[in-house]
């Protein structure tokens, strides 16, 4: 019996299993990336293809990644409306250290801050996660929950006919369902035809028929 010992194990041993899982989903969110001229730039951004056993393990973790990165948003914006242009080092960048809004900036970054350290240990990759913070995150401000999508692929995989599946999120590549218009039967008009002609009867003349009168002799 299996107690209390959930998931798949992927033929990995559990380090593997941590390690695997890490890599698809710093690969699914890597995807929204500015990839312009990169060699290995992604086909679609969003969305990754993998065995449907994989996918289905790692999308826990990706949701969990993004409600971490989502619940702090408000505590971003609000640091982002404290923080000064100057330049660092500046005096009016001293100024603003010795200042109450400083003080107030520094409680507003400190959840962030810590929001994304606990995302950089659980997908330890340093541009995965600023990608999850400034691009993926404001997207699903206002989605508790359910940020990706599984589907089934119908083509299995060469070598081993694995099952394949897509992995992506939501709200980019949704498929619409699109109602067909009622159609309309207009009645045409009615046209005249000029009625058949049997060849078959000989042609009427208006020519009156000879009376024949019976002459007594």
């Amino acid at each position: 019996m299996r107690h209390r010992n959930k998931g798949r194990k992927l033929g990995r041993n559990p380090s593997h299993q941590r390690a695997l899982l890490r890599n698809l989903a710093s690969a699914l969110i890597l995807t929204e990336r500015d990839a312009e001229g990169e060699d290995n730039a992604p086909s679609v951004k969003g969305r990754i293809v993998t065995t449907f056993e994989k996918a289905k393990e790692v999308r826990p973790l990706v949701e969990r990644c993004v409600t971490i990165a989502r619940r702090v948003q408000p505590d971003q914006e609000e640091a982002e409306s404290l923080e000064t242009d100057a330049e660092r080092h500046s005096e009016a960048w001293r100024a603003w250290r010795q200042s109450q809004r400083w003080q107030d900036w520094n409680q507003a970054i400190a959840p962030v801050v810590a929001a994304r350290r606990q995302v950089l240990r659980l997908l330890g990759d340093k541009q995965a996660v600023r990608i999850l913070f400034e691009e993926i995150a404001p997207r699903f401000v206002d989605r508790p929950g359910g940020y990706t999508r599984v589907l089934r692929l119908a083509k299995p995989r060469l070598g081993d006919a694995g099952t394949r599946a897509i992995l992506e999120f939501v709200g980019t590549h949704d498929r619409q369902r699109r109602v067909a218009p009622k159609p309309t039967f207009e009645k045409e008009p009615e046209v005249k035809r000029p009625a058949p002609v049997d060849e078959n009867v000989e042609e009427k003349t208006d020519v009156a028929p000879e009376k024949v009168t019976d002459q007594a002799e």
